[in-house]
């Protein structure tokens, strides 16, 4: 007669066996190692808290761009996030009316004293930007 080892026991095993070939951390126990094709979604209590302190990228959308002067020198069209999950630069459109005749231009973020929740790009009129080159979103 077979008889099963419950799946506890037979997960604490294979922990064991990984661990043995360098596999899993040692001092892992079965229920911190992974099950093939599962992942946890969501974030932890200290995410969120991390979360909480930030901003929202559809807040961020739209909002006017203004210089040290309180001039409005342009409006955020997008963010472009980098590989690694950072935002990299702000998508600017500059002059134009209704989305038209618009000069796009993108934006380091660290050039930027503060980018939300007002928008503060200091040392830029609508001018300069217009002179950068125009930003032209990848094809595809």
């Amino acid at each position: 007669m077979k008889t099963s080892l419950p799946l506890a026991a037979r997960l604490s095993m294979l922990v064991l066996a990984l661990s043995a070939c360098g596999l899993v951390a040692s001092g892992a126990t079965a229920q911190e190692t992974p099950i093939a094709g599962k992942a946890t979604l969501g974030v932890t209590v200290t995410e969120a808290q991390l979360v909480a302190t930030g901003w929202r990228a559809s807040k961020m959308i739209h909002t006017d761009v203004y210089n040290e002067n309180n001039e409005k020198v342009g409006r955020i069209d997008d963010l472009i996030v980098a590989p690694n999950g950072s935002v990299s630069a702000a998508v600017i459109d500059v002059g134009g009316f209704l989305g038209m005749a618009t000069h796009r231009v993108a934006i380091p973020v660290q050039h930027f004293k503060q980018i939300a929740p007002k928008a503060i790009l200091p040392g830029a009129n609508k001018e300069a930007l217009k002179k950068l080159p125009e930003f032209e979103y990848a094809k595809g």
